[in-house]
């Protein structure tokens, strides 16, 4: 296992110094310019501007760019400052991390909550009328996107009786907090909730048929015993990996959902920094989730072998 996480490490290393490379090559050569409300402004001259550019090194070639952003991230920790909020960038998405932890790590606990139970009662009463039920409602709630079942939350309890506030504000008052989160959790959990639901289905129904199952079951064990003990731990194993995979999501935001509801979270800031082509705000948004990415799939190799013992890792 040493030498595997070792030779893992390593790999990651040489991933990630390339993921960063593409990422900042795109932002650069995307369209737009961090100071596009400086040129419509006639109060500021034009050698104003390029003095401005020049001290942010604007007009250095890609090459300069990206090494200065990699020696201050990587050495010194540093992820600059914000070309449009005029602020570190540290302090500019850390203060908007909460917002999102909030809503999206709320929305994924509870799609978890839901889509376990119901994929391994859906699987265990295979083509039952729960059976049906579930799978309906999980291929709806997979298809139907976020943005659309946003808007018809909004227009039901906000527009139609007016019960939920539909755009998301700092309050001190938990109550209040808790009240305008409810429409975007539920849009977020029951679309975490319908595509988990699928796989922990599917998953099951292929453990359940298997040898030792039946052997559990022909010992005596009761039902409970041989679905919890035997049939989930292995049937969960391919769900962790999409868990796994699905965990940065949390930490990234929720781009749609946050526009939607105007949540001050990291989605919006990362929507709000590709728009004003603020780069340092996009590459440590971006990057962060990249590296979260990288370190739970080893996380999720580790926990392959908790769950199965079968497998060895050299």
């Amino acid at each position: 296992m040493g030498r595997y996480l070792i030779r893992r490490g390593l790999i990651s290393i040489v991933t990630l110094i390339a993921i960063s490379v593409i990422i900042y090559g795109i932002i650069y050569l995307a369209p737009g310019d961090p100071l596009g409300q400086l040129a419509t402004n006639p109060n500021v001259p034009p050698e104003v501007r390029e003095r401005i550019r020049d001290q942010w090194g604007l007009n250095d070639p890609f090459y300069i760019q990206y090494w200065k952003w990699a020696q201050a991230y990587f050495l010194n920790f540093d992820w600059g400052n914000s070309l449009t909020a005029r602020v570190p960038v540290k302090d500019y998405v850390l203060d908007r991390l909460p917002v999102t932890l909030w809503i999206s790590g709320s929305a994924f606990v509870l799609g978890i909550l839901v889509a376990v139970p119901v994929g391994v009662l859906s699987a265990i009463k295979q083509y039952s009328w729960f059976d049906n039920v579930a799978t309906t409602f999980a291929f709806i709630g997979f298809s139907i996107p976020t943005f659309f079942s946003g808007l018809v939350l909004i227009i039901i309890f906000s527009v139609k009786l007016d019960w939920l506030p539909f755009v998301y504000s700092s309050q001190d008052n938990f109550w209040d907090t808790l009240k305008q989160s409810i429409m975007p959790i539920t849009v977020l959990g029951l679309f975490t909730s319908a595509q988990l639901t699928r796989f922990v289905r599917a998953s099951m129904l292929e453990t359940i048929n298997q040898d030792y199952v039946r052997t559990a079951r022909a010992k005596g064990l009761r039902e409970r015993s041989v679905i919890v003990l035997h049939a989930m731990r292995n049937a969960m194993i391919p769900v962790v990996t999409i868990i796994a995979l699905q965990l940065p999501a949390v930490v990234g935001g929720a781009v749609i959902t946050e526009q939607i509801f105007r949540i001050p979270g990291i989605g919006r800031a990362l929507i709000d920094g590709i728009l004003a082509k603020d780069v340092p705000v996009v590459m440590a948004i971006t990057f962060g989730v990249s590296i979260l990415v990288v370190v739970f799939n080893i996380i999720a190799d580790i926990l392959y072998a908790v769950l199965d013992p079968r497998i060895k890792y050299d």
